[in-house]
């Protein structure tokens, strides 16, 4: 069984998704168990599983990844040669590179078995709004 879902975004952050995934899996006749695979079809964003309960997580981690890997702009950045689609084009590739770009999570009893907390999230890394499309594939085991 395959899917795709298409998450909006309005700049960098993290963006969650999981209520769709789960509506999907759950709405699959024979989902019974098996294994979820995410595999996001864009080159500057990833796929997180991470916490959803404290907003200043993903605040956290939308900063850490901005200093870790600054605009092209940046001074320190100055060595790449990737610049003319914009200052946060090639630094995104790199956070993407560092970053899953696919996700794999077991689902039992027609319910994908992430933790209390847990989220699935798309990780935007591009300053402006984009669509992003995550494709999905559920494997009855």
């Amino acid at each position: 069984m395959s899917a795709e879902f298409t998450v909006s975004t309005r700049g960098p952050g993290l963006y969650e998704f999981t209520r769709d995934v789960a509506g999907w899996v759950t709405g699959k006749e024979g989902a019974g168990e098996g294994l979820l695979t995410l595999f996001v079809r864009h080159t500057s964003c990833s796929l997180l599983i991470q916490e959803n309960a404290d907003p200043s997580v993903q605040d956290d981690l939308k900063a850490f990844f901005y200093r870790l890997v600054p605009p092209s702009d940046d001074p320190t950045m100055a060595y790449l040669r990737h610049t003319q689609e914009g200052p946060d084009d090639m630094p995104a590739h790199i956070k993407a590179a560092l970053l899953p770009v696919n996700l794999s999570i077991p689902v039992v009893g027609g319910r994908m078995m992430l933790g209390t907390w847990q989220g699935i999230y798309l990780f935007e890394h591009r300053s402006a709004p984009h669509q992003r499309h995550v494709a999905a594939h559920l494997s009855n085991s």
